[in-house]
C-alpha cells in the first residue's frame, strides 16, 4: 500500500465520487503500477500515485461522455414506436427479470450473496471480502460465475436447463 493512499482517497471523495468508484480508481493506480517494469525513476511516489488515479479519473469520464451512434439509434427508434411495443418491451423486461431472479436462486448462497451486494448494492469487492473472511479473489471468481450465467441465459432463454457447479439443473 502506498503511504499516500488514503490522502488520495480524501481528495476523491471531496470531489464526489462515490466510494465503490474510489476503490476502482485506487485498484486500477496500483495494476498500472504493477505493470512498470521499475519505478527507480519515481522521486514522489506519493504525488506519481494521484497522477495515475487522475488520468484514470479523466479517462473514466471521457469515456462517459462518448455517445454511441447505436445509443443515439436505438433512443431515436424508442420515440417512434408504438405502444404495443412498448407492452412487449415491459413484459420481455419483466421476463428477463424473472429468469435472473430464477438464475441467481439456483446459485449457491455464498455466490448469490457476492454477486447481489456487489452489482445490486453496489458494495465494493474488499468490503464483501472483509464481511465474509475470503479474499478478493473468491469474490471476483463468484461474481463472474454469476455474470457468465445470467448473460449465457438471457443470450438464449428459451433453453431450460443451465449448467451450475458442474451439473445440469432444470430452472423456470
Amino acid at each position: 500500500m502506498i503511504p499516500q493512499e488514503q490522502k488520495v482517497r480524501g481528495a476523491l471523495r471531496r470531489l464526489g465520487i462515490a466510494e465503490s468508484d474510489i476503490d476502482d480508481l485506487i485498484q486500477d493506480a496500483y495494476c498500472r503500477l504493477a505493470t512498470l517494469r521499475s519505478v527507480d525513476h519515481i522521486d514522489r511516489p506519493g504525488a506519481y500515485f494521484m497522477q495515475i488515479v487522475k488520468n484514470a479519473w479523466r479517462d473514466n469520464r471521457r469515456r462517459a461522455r462518448v455517445v454511441r451512434l447505436e445509443d443515439f439509434t436505438e433512443n431515436a427508434t424508442l420515440t417512434v414506436e408504438d405502444q404495443a411495443t412498448d407492452i412487449e418491451a415491459a413484459v420481455s423486461a419483466r421476463q428477463q427479470l424473472k429468469l435472473v431472479e430464477t438464475l441467481l436462486a439456483t446459485l449457491p448462497e455464498r455466490c448469490r450473496t457476492i454477486f447481489t451486494w456487489r452489482r445490486m448494492e453496489g458494495i465494493s469487492q474488499r468490503e464483501i471480502s472483509r464481511r465474509l473472511g475470503v479474499s478478493e479473489n473468491v469474490v471476483e471468481n463468484d461474481i463472474q460465475k454469476a455474470l457468465r450465467l445470467i448473460q449465457r441465459a438471457l443470450r438464449d432463454p428459451v433453453e431450460e436447463e443451465w449448467k451450475i457447479d458442474d451439473q445440469w439443473r432444470k430452472i423456470g
